[in-house]
């Protein structure tokens, strides 16, 4: 109504001058402007309300409706010692693999293991033909029995001549050519004995036995076979299992935040299958690799696991939770009551509004305001507060989307749920 009287009064107050603009026009509007004129401060005076009148504002509405609280559910932050781990994918590695291969030359006749056996360091695996190489074994003992005799005779030789150079009856040059003969005599039996080690050693490798205590493979050649020193291909593959060694490459950058430095370590890990929840082995972190990879910027950690119940393959990937320090009567909350936002991170608190002194219902007064805080590691369904929050104070984990800072709150009154912690168990 304002805006059309304005108008109203600026067209008429257009024409009015244009009309006076000339001179002629001048007689004839004097009588018009002065009726218009009356008429519209007659009409304003209607419509504006006096000074002291309410005015529009004042006139009665209905109220309107308050508005209903937000149903929440809420949990209290908690204070315990919480372990700051490292997490990364790891490769599951043998302690120990040896390909079992022929040392010498000949034909197999016989196979002494089952495949998948389990072996002890010094089994028998396999037997060569040992007839060729007994009977160089019992040539090499018949050649130095024979250059045994020969010293035999030539130290008895040397004391006949040490008697007889006594009585002038022999010459100093039988003497000393004697005593040389002598030592050649003895060289030559080393030699021979020598020889015969090698015989037996050789004779000893017909037999293939294990050189450390595993689990064999699948067969790679059968029996009847003629196998040779220089072959590549190996007659079964024997890993060790127990222990079993697992390596993590992790990002440099988190490994020189924690306590680790490249060498020996000793760092509590654990190991969980593909689900991230069932826990396979405990172990040990037994060293940090000495340099970082230029181009991933990563380090590798090798750790070793006792793998009693044999959970752990070689070549398996699993997840792995890497302790480098515990801190003590940190305050966690549940990972559902961090919201996000452009300023960062925060959580809803529940806090009572009532007065103090007055008498209200367990839930009346309750409203939540807004707590930015500084997160820190987040697992098994909780996240560890930095800094913004208290052990005890109440956070807001359901019914978020009604919330901001200053809305009064229900508690949806629940059973609580036990944090998900997670449980040794085999995997099916």
């Amino acid at each position: 109504m304002r805006g059309f009287v304005w108008g109203l009064g600026a067209g008429l107050a257009v024409a009015f001058g244009t009309f006076a603009a000339w001179p002629q026009a001048a007689a004839f509007l004097a009588p018009l402007q002065g009726r218009i004129q009356a008429q519209l401060q007659n009409q304003w005076a209607a419509w504006r309300p006096s000074p002291d009148a309410p005015g529009p504002t004042a006139e009665p509405r209905p109220d309107l409706p308050a508005v209903a609280p937000a149903r929440v559910a809420v949990e209290a932050a908690r204070s315990a010692d919480v372990p700051i781990t490292l997490s990364g994918i790891g490769t599951v590695q043998a302690y120990n693999t040896v390909n079992v291969r022929s040392r010498i030359d000949g034909e197999i006749t016989k196979i002494l293991f089952r495949e998948g056996q389990d072996v002890k360091a010094g089994d028998p695996l396999a037997l060569i033909d040992p007839r060729p190489l007994q009977a160089q074994a019992d040539q090499q003992e018949a050649t130095r029995l024979r250059d045994q005799a020969l010293l035999d005779g030539a130290l008895l030789d040397l004391q006949r001549y040490e008697t007889l150079i006594l009585k002038d009856f022999a010459s100093q040059q039988q003497l000393d050519r004697q005593r040389a003969l002598v030592a050649q005599y003895r060289a030559q039996i080393k030699s021979d004995e020598a020889q015969v080690a090698y015989a037996r050693t050789q004779l000893a490798y017909t037999t293939v036995a294990a050189p450390l205590s595993g689990r064999t493979g699948m067969r790679l050649i059968d029996q009847g076979n003629t196998v040779r020193a220089g072959d590549a291909a190996a007659i079964v593959v024997v890993t060790q299992l127990q222990p079993i060694s697992v390596v993590f490459t992790l990002p440099a950058t988190a490994v020189a935040r924690s306590r680790l430095t490249p060498g020996e370590a000793a760092a509590p890990v654990r190991v969980f299958a593909a689900d991230d929840r069932t826990l396979l082995d405990s172990g040990t972190v037994e060293l940090v690799d000495n340099q970082v990879d230029p181009t991933t910027g990563t380090i590798k950690l090798k750790a070793s696991f006792p793998n009693a119940r044999l959970t752990l393959w070689p070549g398996n990937f699993v997840n792995g939770r890497i302790t480098v320090e515990v801190r003590p009567q940190g305050v966690t909350i549940p990972l559902a009551a961090l919201r996000h936002g452009p300023r960062g991170d925060f959580v809803y608190v529940v806090r009572d509004g009532s007065r103090e002194g007055e008498k209200e219902g367990p839930t009346d007064g309750l409203h939540v305001a807004t707590r930015a805080v500084t997160p820190g590691q987040a697992s098994g369904g909780c996240v560890l507060v930095e800094k913004g929050l208290k052990a005890g104070e109440r956070v807001v984990t359901e019914g978020h989307y009604r919330l901001e800072n200053g809305t009064p709150v229900t508690i949806i009154e629940k059973p609580e749920p036990p944090r998900p912690e997670p449980s040794p168990r085999t995997p099916s």
